[in-house]
């Protein structure tokens, strides 16, 4: 335990003194500065450095690209590998684990040691891997690269230890599992093949071995090329030269017989006794045209060949071979029993699928009993048993990406009775129709650990769905999905008017989501400048939507520069009023501006019947502006406890109160500083031409930012649509200062007041409609969900070519925007040679004239808090905090009615005070701390239901939970801690003195993406998210640093805009397009994270085969006995080539488990890995003894044997 102490009462330090009284901002962090507090403040921080370790946790979602699909009958467990080298392992629900290939390589298929608890992967660098499942967390025992050939198929025999790989130039290799050598022997193209072909038979595309005989291995050519090749006689039994090519081959369980399918969509019979032609070929979807001739099909990748004791007609399940005049076809699996031919159209193209079967011996009936079929975007089994071919409802969060994702927010330790309330208004929207039968993959063990807490994840989507999950333990499953287009109109198609102007493919997507728990009160803010408020009810309710609007757009432009007479960071208005809003301008009154006056979406203003669960109270929409479309939201919060909603963008900020549905506040940025503004403001005439506004930023992705400063109206239009050229005229325009995206990228607000929001009444004229483009032109594209960011921004340029997320963007897309990064103005001391780089005034004579500085200081981010409006408040009152994208913070305090009456009759009073905090960067989060150092949590009602019938002996009234600083701390007097973070900086301020008690920097080279106050082993600590990949956690409230990892780099915007913290040391974001990565920063996590896995091997006895019969064994040929070990091993088969292949050890033995675990769960993870191994060496030299006996006695007998016959003969005789 270290105690800080902070000396508060008029002492000093050691830190150089300006004539302002405060140190530099640069002070080290735990340095106090020497600032006059009332008191001498004490507080015992209990975080340390070891408390905190950055590890994965779980992987939820859909595997992206996925390319590889693998299934273990006997432990029932799943494997599905992807593009980029990741292996993504099944089970029961729970039984979930995710692995990576360090190289990074696609793995183009994998086999499974069946009931051994081990599997093979081969990928695309033509490397072998053989991966161990009997730990928690796989880890790699060997791989085997392959120097000189590529890896194209791969196939090993249930219960044995040989390997078959077949390669691109047509030889198959054979490969020892245990040690992962290669053998000696070797089948060359050129012997499999006949001396008298002329060309090469192409890669092997298939290997098996006959279920009739073990030592036949049929090898199947791309060309159409089949070899029989005899194992023992090291030759060909028969060869099949087909005309098409070849994709697939499936045996008949009794090896009399086999199927193939091809490329020209064609099935294909070949009977062992006559190979000369096949006996039957098939076009399943292929019909005889006038001529005779069958239409031409698709090829046919993949056919399985199965039997079933029930039926004596067999299964025969495809994929593709339809043809190729039905255009528009959705890919198809094709299920042929019999006669009946069922086509299952599926969603998405069919990557592979596999026929799920009771036995896992080729040479025995099937039993088919499910089918797994792996789509590019989903995954699928339908159940077999049932002749309406059913699919089973899948227990995996598979649907993540269902509609793209756009947002995410992560809720820990929530109320207990959210999470069932959810579920089971969620489950009467379930769909029907699936089979009734268990989930087939059902293998692993898990259980739920004994420290647990209700969490649940949040999911925005572009379509407008808001999903949540709960994701309890390691696990996640949908709870409740919330639909929020339902708020608004349809547009019509024939409309020329706003519908077609102003809507296109995704108005509705989801940009930001702000929930309390506690009141179950839900906040939606969406692309189209709107925020939706849902309150929860148990109940259905037919109710009218109520549609506020807000004109948030003024018309002139302001440039900012630092004044140097005005050095102080607070500052008070002493008369505290708040400025009325004002009305319209002229330009509002013309005929153009009533005709732009409308919203982006057209609210339902009818009674709408709403089901339980979350229903849509209030609308509140920022509205066009002389052709002007509305800034994108950047910033929301809402107090359930005060009845208000914040918002905020480029433009301003609003207030509004959702009892009185009234609007309270809706200024400039620049109007809430008043007298107290720290810039000067320089206002120029207004531009001339208003074209690029709304032209230019349709573009860009700076709109999945999370700070304001990005959030201009950009649309989310795929980064894919736009070519070199489109990107290169943006950086093009860039360079020039008189270019039309710098004159009229940004409107700024000015000293002109923006008229307040007004009530729409349903039903009430709109106005004209917009029948224009140019700057009319609709605000956004197709949503670009922050899943489908994929552009790959180089590491180095992001954390060393560019000092801030702004000129990174600027980079990209010209977007010219003002940085309070690197230019401050503050009481602190400042040298002569800092005041002068920082200062901005420059002369007007210079070729870059003030156009360049051009700025919108946006509003980024809000928070609702009992504090200290004034240095002289004696008591705290509600306040809304207000952070810009120019490094400032406003208080603005609020007077609100306490008694529930007046609350909903009485006006809330809002009154700016110009109170002003400064930091460096665009500030990104508040946290507030009691002077003992512990969290004050925001005050909130708790819920009640509306909807409810009425009962008169308990009315419901609004009962309110405060959480105010005075309340929480008796011995520590008034006063609480605020802690500001932005991009670059961390502060801790002393309310209501206003003084600042700590300072930190952040990064000097990189910025700040996410910051978030958690909880983390009962204290609290400043969790940040750097662009250059490094998670940072700071001590509160000394700001200490105690973890600095570099974890992960931005490489798209995805990261960035999904990436979030919670309480209890987790955080999560978008690892992918259809992925949530989960991770935690807590040293106890990391070390209890064996214990919340799921086990993926559990010890079954293998089913034993069947006994086939005298008769049937006599006269179908019983199975030969074949010992692999005689004839691939190094006695027989001698050594392969070292320069073939090289091995490489893997990490998966104790090292591996050294680095991977810790702690006693690793000990005994490590103790069972050794007993394991031990175990194994045993048995291998238990073997060997027995080996070495046999071989003795026999090497005895022989002896003894030819002394007996050479006993008698003489010297001449031998």
């Amino acid at each position: 335990m270290k105690k800080f102490r902070k000396v508060l009462d008029g002492l000093t330090t050691s830190s150089p003194v300006n004539p302002g009284g405060s140190p530099g901002c640069g002070s080290a962090a735990g340095t106090p500065s020497a600032a006059p507090t009332p008191r001498e403040l004490e507080i015992q921080e209990t975080l340390m450095s070891e408390h905190f370790q950055i590890c994965k946790t779980v992987r939820h979602g859909f595997p992206y690209q996925p390319t590889a699909l693998a299934f273990d009958p006997v432990q029932k467990i799943l494997a599905i590998g992807s593009r980029s080298g990741g292996i993504r392992i099944l089970g029961r629900p729970g039984v979930d684990c995710h692995s990576q290939h360090e190289s990074g390589a696609a793995v183009l298929q994998m086999q499974f040691l069946i009931n051994e608890g081990a599997l093979v992967t081969a990928c695309a660098d033509d490397t072998l891997h053989l991966w161990s499942l009997r730990q928690r967390l796989p880890a790699i025992l060997h791989s085997l690269k392959f120097n000189r050939e590529r890896i194209t198929f791969c196939h090993l025999p249930f219960q044995s230890k040989w390997l078959y790989v077949g390669t691109e130039r047509g030889n198959t290799h054979i490969v020892n599992i245990e040690s992962f050598i290669l053998s000696g022997y070797v089948i060359m193209w050129n012997k499999a093949i006949e001396l008298s072909t002329k060309t090469h038979p192409g890669p092997v595309v298939h290997l098996s071995d006959s279920p009739k005989d073990e030592g036949k291995l049929l090898i199947g050519f791309e060309s159409g090329t089949i070899v029989m090749w005899d194992l023992r006689a090291k030759r060909a039994d028969f060869r099949i030269y087909y005309d098409e090519a070849i994709h697939s081959v499936s045996w008949h369980h009794e090896g009399r017989q086999f199927m193939c399918s091809h490329s020209d969509g064609s099935l294909s019979m070949w009977n062992m006794r006559n190979t000369a032609k096949p006996f039957q070929v098939t076009f399943p979807h292929g019909k005889t045209q006038r001529d005779g001739r069958k239409e031409s099909c698709k090829p046919i990748l993949k056919v399985e060949y199965k039997t079933s004791r029930n039926s004596s007609e067999a299964f025969v399940i495809f994929s593709g071979g339809l043809s190729y005049d039905k255009a528009g076809r959705r890919p198809t699996l094709t299920i042929m029993h019999g006669k009946a031919i069922t086509v299952l159209e599926m969603d998405y193209p069919i990557v592979d699928f596999m026929v799920l079967c009771e036995t896992p011996y080729l040479n025995e009936v099937q039993e088919p009993y499910a089918v797994v079929v792996l789509l590019e975007k989903d995954f699928v089994v339908v159940d077999l048993t049932q002749s309406n071919f059913p699919i089973f409802e899948n227990p995996y969060p598979m649907d993540v990406h269902e509609s793209p994702v756009t947002c995410t927010a992560y809720f820990a330790d929530c109320p207990p009775d959210i999470i069932p309330v959810l579920y089971s208004i969620g489950a009467k929207h379930k769909k029907t129709g699936y089979s009734h039968k268990e989930w087939p993959v059902s293998g692993g063990t898990w259980t739920v650990g004994s420290q647990t807490y209700p969490e649940i994840i949040i999911t925005g989507h572009a379509d407008g769905s808001i999903k949540f999950w709960d994701a309890t333990a390691i696990t996640l499953q949908m709870l409740y999905k919330l639909k929020t287009s339902k708020v608004f109109e349809k547009p019509k198609t024939g409309d020329m008017g706003r519908s077609a102007d102003l809507v296109e493919e995704d108005p509705y997507a989801v940009q930001m989501i702000s929930w309390c728990p506690q009141s179950r009160i839900f906040c939606v803010v969406g692309i189209s400048a709107h925020v939706i408020l849902y309150r929860f009810s148990k109940h259905d309710a037919n109710t009218i939507i109520t549609s506020l609007e807000l004109r948030l757009q003024c018309e002139m432009e302001d440039v900012i520069s630092p004044s140097d007479t005005e050095n102080t960071p607070c500052f008070s208005d002493p008369s505290g009023h708040s400025p009325q809003p004002q009305p319209p301008s002229p330009r509002s009154n013309t005929p153009d501006s009533v005709r732009d006056s409308i919203p982006c979406l057209k609210v339902k203003d009818r009674m709408i019947r709403m089901p339980p669960g979350y229903q849509a109270e209030l609308v509140v929409q920022l509205l066009w502006v002389d052709g002007e479309p509305p800034q994108q939201i950047t910033c929301l919060d809402l107090n359930s406890a005060y009845g208000l909603l914040a918002l905020g963008n480029c433009n301003g900020l609003a207030v509004v109160d959702y009892l009185q549905k009234t609007i309270l506040l809706c200024m400039s940025t620049l109007e809430l500083y008043g007298s107290a503004d720290p810039f000067q403001r320089l206002t120029r005439s207004p531009r001339k031409n208003r074209q690029s506004t709304s032209d230019f930023c349709m573009r860009g992705l700076s709109n999945f930012y999370s700070d304001s400063k990005k959030r201009i109206r950009t649309s989310y239009q795929s980064l894919t649509e736009l070519s070199d050229n489109q990107v290169s005229l943006d950086l093009e325009r860039s360079k020039s200062p008189t270019s039309d995206h710098v004159n009229g990228h940004c409107t700024s607000p000015t000293s002109q007041p923006c008229p307040s929001g007004r009530a729409r009444v349903p039903g009430g004229p709109e106005g004209p409609r917009l029948a224009r483009r140019g700057p009319g032109r609709p605000p956004f594209r197709k949503a670009q969900s922050a899943a489908c960011m994929e552009v790959s921004l180089p590491v180095s340029s992001l954390t060393e070519g560019y000092p801030s997320r702004r000129a990174m963007l600027q980079q990209l897309h010209g977007v010219s925007m003002y940085s309070h990064d690197e230019h401050h103005i503050t009481n602190y001391s400042w040298s002569e040679r800092e005041s002068r780089e920082n200062s901005f005034s420059r002369s007007r004579s210079s070729s870059v004239s003030s156009i360049d500085r051009e700025t919108k200081e946006a509003v980024t981010t809000l928070q609702f808090a009992e504090s200290y409006g004034r240095k002289s408040d004696s008591l705290p009152t509600p306040c809304l905090w207000v952070g810009t994208s120019l490094g400032l913070v406003l208080i603005i305090p609020m007077s609100i009615p306490t008694d529930e009456q007046e609350r909903q009759e009485d006006p809330v009073t809002v009154a700016p005070t110009g109170t002003v905090l400064m930091l460096k960067g665009s500030v990104l989060r508040f946290g507030f701390l009691d002077c003992g150092g512990a969290l004050i949590n925001s005050p909130y009602e708790v819920w009640r239901d509306q909807h409810a019938p009425d009962d008169p002996d308990r009315p419901r009234k609004r009962k309110l939970v405060n959480f105010s600083p005075s309340s929480s701390q008796e011995a520590c007097g008034d006063g609480h801690l605020a802690v500001v973070c932005s991009e670059r900086q961390a502060k801790v301020f002393y309310m209501p003195s206003q003084a600042c008690l700590y300072v930190h920097n952040i990064t000097e080279s990189s910025f700040v993406l996410r910051a978030d106050v958690v909880s983390v082993s009962n204290s609290v600590c400043l969790a940040c998210f750097c662009a250059n990949g490094h998670i940072m956690i700071l001590s509160l409230p000394s700001l200490r640093p105690l973890l600095d990892v570099s974890y992960l780099p931005l490489t798209d915007m995805r990261i960035a805009r999904t990436f979030c913290f919670t309480n209890g040391g987790q955080a999560l974001y978008l690892c992918s397009p259809t992925e949530i990565q989960r991770i935690t920063y807590s040293q106890e996590m990391c070390v209890n994270l064996q214990e919340t896995l799921g086990e993926l091997f559990t010890p079954i006895e293998t089913p034993e085969a069947q006994n086939r019969g005298f008769l049937k064994g006599f006269f179908g040929g019983n199975a030969q006995t074949f010992d692999r070990e005689e004839l691939f091993g190094e006695a027989s088969a001698g050594k392969a080539s070292r320069s073939l292949a090289q091995h490489i050890p893997g990490q998966g033995g104790i090292e591996g488990m050294k680095a991977a675990a810790g702690g006693v769960v690793g000990d005994l993870a490590r103790a069972r890995i050794a007993l394991d191994e031990r175990g194994q060496r045993l048995g291998e030299l238990e073997e060997r003894t027995a080996l070495m006996m046999t071989s003795a006695e026999t090497f005895s007998k022989h002896a003894h044997e030819l002394m007996l016959k050479c006993k008698d003969k003489k010297w001449y005789q031998f």
